[in-house]
């Protein structure tokens, strides 16, 4: 029977091919690990009692790997935020850590953060107001330009819509009443494509050109992933994205417009890896893997309590 060195959590309510390969990389470097749901998880605030209960755990875990946050409403996302929080308060190496993936889940913070920095990032309007938001689209069509309506917190391409002159403003349960508009970046005639570059430890460490026959390029969307080598723009560019919002690790997604320019247009701290493992020679697993363990030998030690 194989003997760990420690066990890891990994936060996931699905936990599939990603899960699976989590599992076997810490395995190799002889962790054991368990998947969790926040969901499962709580708090007790007592005098002389483990404050955090995860699930499988009779104390904290030596690590958290975060695949996944379910969604829910704002007092949930909340609470499973403040769990993360409060296991990195703990001493526990959380990857990547909670004020990360607050950041680059919030898009408009992202788009913010990322101007203010001074690169490259499409012009973006984002507000509630109905008026103000078709004055926008008024505004900008009649200058020739397209827009790109995004919900503010989502994925993989879902729920976002390209407007132009004769398409009206789309309404959608997903906009959740906030409306997030970028200038559409213009593309080659019949070129349809961006690029997703992988970036650990402040490194870009892999790359994909996703190609597709629509303007929606990702690979959940039916893109098809070519391998791209990292060229020293592209790697500088994710590379000082990943300094600024201070991710451990990241799904970096930039456009290139019909001038060869460079565009940042997605910051994901949860991304997922299926697509770039058919296209590069090292295990991603593995890699993110050897990054956290790396990590829980650099940690403060743990406050621990037995059950």
């Amino acid at each position: 029977m194989q003997s760990f060195t420690g066990r890891i959590a990994i936060i996931t309510d699905d936990p599939g091919w990603h899960g699976r390969e989590l599992r076997r990389a810490f395995r190799a470097l002889d962790f054991d690990s368990q998947y969790v749901s926040l969901i499962d998880c709580y708090l007790q605030i007592a005098t002389d009692s483990q404050e955090l209960v995860l699930p499988g755990f009779d104390c904290l875990p030596d690590a958290v790997f975060v695949r996944g946050i379910p969604g829910g409403s704002l007092e949930q996302v909340i609470f499973r935020m403040d769990l993360l929080h409060a296991l990195h308060k703990s001493g526990v190496p959380v990857y990547n850590r909670p004020r990360s993936i607050e950041r680059t889940v919030d898009k408009p913070l992202t788009s913010l953060l990322l101007n203010r920095a001074g690169l490259p990032t499409p012009a973006t309007w984002i507000c509630e107001s109905k008026t103000h938001v078709r004055r926008v689209i008024s505004e900008e069509t009649e200058k020739g330009n397209k827009l790109v309506l995004k919900p503010l917190f989502g994925s993989q391409g879902i729920g976002v819509h390209r407007i132009d002159k004769v398409t009206d403003l789309v309404h959608d349960d997903k906009f959740a009443g906030i409306y997030y508009l970028q200038r559409y970046i213009e593309q080659a005639e019949g070129d349809h494509h961006d690029i997703r570059v992988l970036v650990i430890d402040g490194q870009a460490c892999a790359a994909m050109r996703r190609q597709s026959e629509h303007w929606v390029t990702n690979r959940a969307q039916g893109a098809n992933c070519q391998p791209l080598p990292v060229s020293a723009a592209i790697r500088c560019l994710s590379e000082k994205v990943c300094q600024i919002l201070d991710v451990d690790y990241a799904g970096v997604d930039i456009i290139e417009d019909q001038h060869g320019g460079l565009n940042l247009i997605e910051v994901n701290s949860i991304p997922a890896w299926y697509g770039l493992q058919g296209v590069v020679r090292f295990n991603i697993a593995d890699r993110l893997a050897h990054s956290l363990v790396q990590k829980i030998d650099m940690a403060t030690p743990v406050v621990r309590y037995s059950s």
